[in-house]
């Protein structure tokens, strides 16, 4: 752990971001928990406070904030206060900074598990809300895994991989799928051109989206449109 020459103080406690910390409970990895948290404790000059009185203030600032987080994971109070006791017992757990810092570091860690097991548990519900976004955002040029796994509240390298898996095939290819299939309608029963087509499906650039339909059924926009018109023109 680091150490700052300079002594903390209220004023550095005052510094604390409660966001940072529900971000890293709600969306961080277990392979990174230490490290984000040390910086986060470290920007208060935590690990040169002298001050008991200080410290319970960051460790129930941590408690409650994590309480919170298991909370919307399903955990309930009862099994929180369990694995952590009650907010009336942790000074004892904070008599140094290094024991203070290893018991909230290990109660973030455990909201990051509580939430992975949360996920597995619930990953069809989590998927069917991923579509859901996706489904009504896709005609959005500017539709990201980015988006879709904040919406989902979850990082965007477990929701590629759940989506994979709970649905067979990944995120690019489920929004190109959706693109391309309402390209093929309009091309198929409206007289719009083909590059507004292209723009009204989430294509910008109507090159890229003609080798991507070509990609995905083996005709042009243009030469899927004459077989359709053509077809109808036979019935």
């Amino acid at each position: 752990m680091q150490n700052n020459m300079k002594q903390g103080t209220a004023s550095d406690v005052q510094m604390l971001d409660h966001r940072q910390l529900t971000a890293l409970m709600q969306f961080g990895d277990l392979e990174s928990c230490a490290d984000t948290f040390e910086s986060y404790l470290d920007k208060v000059k935590f690990f040169s406070m002298e001050s008991l009185m200080l410290r319970l203030y960051i460790g129930m600032d941590v408690y409650l904030a994590a309480q919170n987080v298991a909370r919307g994971f399903g955990v309930s109070n009862e099994e929180f206060t369990h694995s952590f006791g009650s907010i009336d017992d942790i000074s004892a757990k904070m008599q140094t900074v290094e024991t203070t810092a290893s018991y909230l570091q290990e109660m973030v860690a455990q909201c990051i598990r509580w939430r992975i097991a949360s996920v597995s548990e619930n990953g069809n519900g989590i998927i069917r809300k991923a579509k859901e976004y996706i489904d009504s955002n896709y005609t959005d040029e500017d539709i990201s895994l980015n988006k879709v796994a904040e919406n989902v509240g979850l990082t965007p390298t477990y929701l590629s991989a759940l989506f994979k898996k709970e649905s067979g095939q990944n995120f690019t290819d489920y929004v190109t799928t959706l693109r391309i299939t309402r390209a093929k309608e309009l091309l198929c029963c409206t007289k719009k051109l083909i590059s507004e087509i292209a723009y009204e499906v989430g294509f910008r650039d109507y090159r890229y989206f003609s080798q991507i339909f070509k990609k995905q059924t083996g005709m042009t926009p243009r030469q899927f449109q004459n077989s359709t018109n053509e077809l109808y023109r036979t019935e």
